[in-house]
């Protein structure tokens, strides 16, 4: 018998010229964030993009004109399990690892993980709230490649 199995976590490539590896484990990794922040979740779906293209989607929707590296949109019913959009800029990702002395992997997958800690409920406008980000961020990080 054939079971069909539902990716609920997708991966769009509009800009297709940098390394990801580890897809799948990734997805797993995510699936266990949701988990351990006790967070019912059903989809999401990432789309890796360009500056100009992020900049296009804050400008429209947000209002906002600057460049940012991530932009993440919940779009759950109230109740209902999380359902979001997170839209990453490739161009930023490798401007700030350079600019953070990291490498692109790891800052690739701070922003991959800090478009979840957004959809669990965790904000960055304040200094508190980015400092608990920061460590939320760090913790995940360490998890999943190991500590520096």
């Amino acid at each position: 018998m054939m079971h069909k199995t539902t990716d609920n976590i997708q991966f769009h490539y509009l800009k297709k010229d940098f390394p990801f590896t580890r897809r799948g484990e990734c997805k797993q990794f995510i699936r266990g964030m949701f988990r351990k922040e006790k967070v019912p979740f059903e989809s999401l779906s990432y789309i890796f993009c360009s500056d100009e293209y992020l900049l296009e989607i804050n400008r429209a929707h947000l209002d906002h004109d600057y460049y940012t590296d991530i932009i993440t949109f919940d779009l759950s019913e109230p109740g209902a399990p999380t359902t979001g959009e997170v839209y990453i800029s490739i161009d930023r990702v490798k401007d700030n690892a350079r600019d953070h002395n990291e490498t692109f992997a790891r800052e690739l997958h701070r922003v991959i993980f800090h478009g979840v800690l957004h959809l669990c409920g965790f904000g960055d406008k304040t200094a508190r709230e980015e400092k608990i980000m920061r460590q939320k961020e760090d913790f995940y990080l360490d998890k999943y490649f190991g500590s520096k």
